[in-house]
């Protein structure tokens, strides 16, 4: 079992994810194992770490916060 994230924030309605995406490292491990997961929400970012690589996940969820602060002031990250 992996750790899941809600990253929220206030989305723009034309929203594109676009620029984040493209900057983000392999999810998949030389093992062919999936490092990390995600999903564009209406709330901001849905993140799952599997555990696998701790390095490559936490530069994912960073990367992830750090486009949220990029549109806003607060960003609420929930560890579920």
């Amino acid at each position: 079992m992996g750790k899941e994230y809600k990253i929220e924030w206030e989305v723009p309605v034309d929203y594109k994810p676009s620029d984040v995406l493209r900057k983000l490292p392999s999810p998949i491990s030389n093992e062919m194992t999936e490092i990390y997961n995600f999903s564009v929400e209406d709330f901001g970012f849905y993140f799952l770490d599997n555990l696998v690589d701790d390095k490559v996940a936490g530069y994912a969820l960073k990367l992830f916060i750090d486009e949220a602060l990029t549109y806003v002031e607060n960003v609420v990250v929930r560890d579920l």
